[in-house]
């Protein structure tokens, strides 16, 4: 009978010829995406036979001053040889997922090389919940609010019609307060407005409103306020409320912006942007009953002002284990 494989090498090791030096431990990338590290102790010479491999847990450097979370995705940085939060556009490439938490100031992070993070939801993958408020009757134009879809980004868009108007996207399924869960999100402000009547939030919460998001009981948000570019925080668990505080991050239109939203301990719930930690809160979600939902929030009052906010991803995973 024959066989219906034979073991080449095994490990997933990519053999090739060097082209320069490559010293022991080395990443790069592999022709079929992959991210690999030189195996053996000694570098290799230029012609001489070379092995990668692209599995196993690795210690690596990481960029300096960024925090990454237990099991967020790891990004290399080819320019600086290091281990970050998000790729540039360069020759950055995934490498896998983080191993354990890495401090702002620590120098090296553990990293599951080629294995992706498990999401329970995400906007990008699964069914969200809209509802669409506009006031002008017959307001039946392009200009009416609506979702668009630029490839895996939703955009939020305000017409120039002057009525209020709100667009939400609230996962349809929710996760427990208790779930170790860690919510990881990307936005983009490609049109911010032109007047102070936008407002807008992105995080998690218990439910949607349909005209203010400030008066939902459970949530923890980001939050732009009118076309002001200073990125707020705030949380409420219907007993405490942490009023929406300056993070100190201005964001640029049409740049994207990463964040982390950390609950695995509601009563100090962290927030990380671009890798940072900002606000000192604490943020809490102690008092709150759940399930909580991913919800971006982009409402407007009366006003003739366009807008467009893109939801480049809004995802959460949860562990058993903290």
């Amino acid at each position: 009978m024959v066989a219906d494989a034979t073991m080449i090498r095994g490990r997933h090791e990519f053999r090739d010829t060097a082209t320069a030096t490559i010293a022991a431990g080395e990443i790069q990338q592999m022709n079929n995406g992959l991210a690999g590290v030189r195996t053996g102790l000694d570098s290799i010479a230029s012609g001489a036979g070379v092995g990668f491999v692209t599995e196993g847990v690795f210690a690596v450097p990481k960029t300096a001053s960024v925090y990454v979370t237990d099991g967020q995705p790891v990004y290399w940085d080819h320019s600086a040889n290091s281990a970050t939060y998000a790729p540039a556009s360069d020759r950055d490439f995934f490498l896998g997922s983080a191993v354990g938490d890495a401090a702002a100031a620590a120098t090296t992070m553990n990293v599951n090389l080629n294995v992706k993070p498990e999401y329970n939801i995400s906007l990008q993958r699964d069914e969200f919940l809209t509802v669409i408020v506009k006031t002008v009757v017959g307001s039946t134009t392009v200009e009416v609010p609506h979702l668009r879809q630029f490839g895996g980004t939703t955009a939020m868009i305000f017409g120039a019609t002057a009525e209020a108007q709100k667009l939400d996207l609230l996962s349809q399924q929710g996760f427990a307060l208790a779930s170790n869960w860690i919510v990881e999100g990307c936005f983009n402000v490609i049109d911010d407005g032109d007047a102070s009547a936008i407002d807008f939030n992105i995080g998690v919460a218990n439910a949607t409103h349909a005209t203010d998001a400030d008066a939902i009981t459970e949530s923890v948000f980001l939050h732009l306020d009118g076309n002001a570019l200073d990125l707020f925080t705030e949380s409420d668990d219907g007993t405490t409320e942490v009023a929406a505080e300056d993070t100190t991050v201005n964001i640029a239109l049409g740049t994207p912006v990463h964040f982390v939203i950390d609950g695995r301990n509601p009563a100090g719930v962290l927030i990380y942007i671009n890798g940072v930690a900002r606000g000192t809160g604490p943020y809490v979600l102690s008092a709150a009953t759940g399930p909580l939902k991913l919800l971006a929030h982009l409402e407007k009052t009366s006003d003739d002002t366009t807008a467009d906010y893109r939801i480049n991803y809004l995802r959460v995973r949860t562990a058993e284990r903290d």
